[in-house]
């Protein structure tokens, strides 16, 4: 009769081992040291496996709650949500980090990852394989990337992210100008003319230096004549003649003082 139930014996071993082994191995994953777990974490983070990184990083923060390794773990952990396409996570853990850990030695970084994602936190899906005008975008997320990339500079101007956070300034600071000499075209087609000349300064005020000047000079001479703001548009018109000697709308300037009623 033994003979008989070898078999059985030997097919029981064989289907219960596996699960056997996968709870050592579970079992194994859960007493790995603080330094094993952020190892795959960054092992998996700079393979761009996500998905894995974040629950490493999840296990990590769980079970080693402080220390250098937990702050590690939550700022790489917004880098992986914001690579996961969640920057609303990645701003809150960002701004988790930022709150708890004032003095962290990668505050520059962290300052740096944030106006990353509010960099391109409005661009769609289609986006990024259509481009469109960018200064056609809602400003919201752009002024708070400026913002923090302004920061950046400006508290850890010796930062190695610097030098891309100036450059990233620069062009947030031409698109949002465009951005308002947009708003006033549309604001001159719509007869709103203090509206448009309001634009037209803030550019002024606020952007100066930017390609979008003397447009927005051009908005305002526009706006003051049909307001009759006589000496306001002549204002505005010298200063885009001085300013932009030869530029194309001043000669369209001028044509305003002899039509009744300029518009856009």
């Amino acid at each position: 009769m033994k003979i008989y139930y070898l078999p059985l014996i030997a097919l029981l071993i064989s289907t219960t081992g596996c699960s056997f082994f996968s709870k050592d191995e579970v079992k194994t994953a859960d007493n790995w040291s603080v330094e094993r777990i952020y190892s795959e974490a960054k092992s998996a983070l700079d393979a761009e496996d996500y998905i894995s990184a974040l629950s490493h990083y999840s296990q990590l923060e769980a079970r080693f709650p402080f220390g250098q390794y937990a702050q590690q773990a939550l700022l790489e952990s917004a880098y992986a949500y914001y690579k996961t396409d969640e920057p609303e996570t990645a701003l809150a853990t960002i701004d988790r980090f930022m709150r708890v850990y004032p003095l962290n030695e990668n505050m520059d970084y962290a300052l740096y990852l944030r106006a990353l994602v509010n960099f391109t936190r409005d661009i769609g899906l289609l986006e990024k394989y259509i481009p469109r005008d960018e200064s056609q975008r809602d400003p919201g997320a752009a002024l708070l990337a400026l913002n923090d990339f302004k920061t950046l500079v400006n508290r850890f101007p010796t930062s190695k992210y610097s030098e891309d956070a100036t450059q990233r300034i620069v062009y947030l600071r031409n698109r949002l100008a465009q951005h308002e000499v947009n708003v006033a075209h549309y604001y001159m087609r719509r007869g709103s003319y203090v509206a448009a000349a309001n634009r037209g300064k803030y550019v002024i005020e606020n952007y100066p230096r930017t390609p979008a000047m003397p447009e927005a000079l051009l908005m305002m001479a526009k706006a003051y004549k049909v307001l009759e703001l006589n000496e306001l548009s002549e204002d505005a018109l010298r200063i885009l003649e001085l300013n932009y000697p030869g530029y194309d709308g001043v000669a369209k300037v001028c044509l305003l003082y002899t039509s009744p009623s300029p518009r856009d």
